[in-house]
This record gives structure tokens, sequence and C-alpha cells, in this order.
């Protein structure tokens, strides 16, 4: 016996993952100062429907402008297991928001299929590979911020903007749909 045909509405087209960049990236000014970090290829990115984007701390409900933070006594790892703080420069411990902020872009990724992350370098919540060293001296140190630590923690891939423009670079092409079906596999 044949199987039954299935009409058009029931073919799928493979769409590939998204990517979840930080939302200064693509020009929202969300950064702790207000302004942006626009990264034209990311951007790009954004505009063509293959990135979504997303500001962790202003998802965890710290308003913009606000004042810098950094983690203290730790990364994004000690961060999320109880043992360092994210604080302000006056002080005020700031960690519940940033772990909610993570928490709310780890949903959106899950909702989104994301298997790629490209973060702003040296944020408590997203850098990854640096982070500031909680001494409010603009020296960083090793290390990933809150939301980079758990999305990696969950198997998400991620990258800074500068490390994916050095891949770009190298590549000497644009990364499109072919190059990017392979990630995360």
């Amino acid at each position: 016996m044949m199987p039954p045909q299935r009409s058009s509405s029931h073919i799928r087209t493979h769409l590939p993952p998204k990517i979840l960049v930080s939302a200064c990236l693509i020009g929202k000014r969300c950064s702790f100062k207000g302004n942006h970090h626009l990264d034209p290829a990311i951007r790009s990115l954004f505009d063509s429907g293959r990135a979504i984007a997303a500001c962790p701390e202003e998802l965890g409900g710290l308003g913009t402008p606000r004042q810098t933070s950094e983690i203290v006594g730790g990364d994004g790892s000690r961060v999320l297991a109880g043992k360092a703080r994210v604080i302000t420069r006056s002080q005020r411990d700031v960690t519940r928001q940033f772990v909610k902020g993570a928490r709310m872009t780890l949903a959106i990724a899950r909702d989104n299929k994301v298997r790629l992350a490209i973060f702003k370098t040296k944020s408590p919540s997203c850098g990854c590979g640096r982070i500031y060293d909680g001494t409010f001296s603009s020296r960083s140190k090793p290390g990933c911020g809150v939301t980079a630590t758990l999305l990696l923690d969950r198997g998400i891939f991620v990258l800074n903007e500068l490390d994916w423009e050095r891949a770009r670079r190298v590549s000497h092409r644009t990364f499109t749909d072919k190059h990017l079906k392979s990630y995360g596999k």
C-alpha cells in the first residue's frame, strides 16, 4: 500500500538556525552609556533575517543608560554558581538582574533554535573570552560574562564580535547560509 500523499502545506523547507547577537551590535542604543557598538556585518545578518538581537541587561530589568557593572570575585560561571557578584561602580549589587537577563536570553535562544551567538566582548553579560576585571580600572581578564556562560553551558557556541570579524577576514568572504549550516553540528 502506498503512503498517503501530503499536500504542499505540509512540505517544510530547511531554514538554517538563527544567530543570536548582542543588540548593541546591530545599532540599538542599549550599552550602559546609552550608546551602540554597530557592526555593519552583524547588522546585515539581522537585516537579512538570519539573526535575532537581545540585550540581556535590559531583559534583566536594568535601564539604559545605567551605571557600569563588573563581575567581582570571578567570572560568569562563578556568578551562576552564587560565588561571585555583579556590582555597579557605586557598589550596588545587580547580580539578580544579570542572572534574570541571562535566563531570559537563553529562553529566546531556545525558542528560536539558536546554535550560535555573537556577543559584545568584555561585557559582564555578553563578554566571551575577556571580561573587565572587577576593579573598574578598564583592565580586562580572561573569562566570560553571565549570559555567555549560560549559553555555552547549554551547548550554544558563543563568539565575540572580534573573533567573528577575524573569522570573516580569514575566510575572505561573508558567511552565507551555505557556510552557516554546518555550525553546531
